[in-house]
């Protein structure tokens, strides 16, 4: 005895295919909203060096450090010749840089 079955319909059972479930998690994120100035500067800085991984981290930069270090900063790993899209090390190492010249300048 045979037992002939249907395919099983997965739209019918309440199923969704992987590819549908990823596309509605992918447009659930959507985009940051920012309260304040600072908030909006931290994360296009975290976009343009393309290390959103550390968005936070930009964010607390933009509230706590002068403009013009950031600025510049920002200036230099974005024109850096480099294979790597992510530039948030060579932004860290700048600023660094920046803050360290700053310091012995105001001595």
């Amino acid at each position: 005895m045979t037992i002939k079955s249907k395919p099983y319909d997965t739209e019918k059972a309440g199923f969704k295919k992987i590819g549908d479930v990823i596309k509605e998690r992918i447009e659930k994120k959507g985009p940051v909203y920012a309260k304040y100035e600072f908030q909006d500067y931290g994360v296009r800085l975290s976009e343009e060096l393309h290390d959103q991984k550390h968005k936070a981290l930009y964010i607390k930069f933009a509230k706590e450090k002068p403009r013009p270090l950031l600025e510049e900063a920002r200036a230099f790993a974005r024109d850096y010749n480099t294979k790597s899209l992510n530039r948030g090390k060579i932004f860290m190492w700048k600023l660094a840089d920046l803050e360290k010249g700053a310091k012995t300048k105001k001595r």
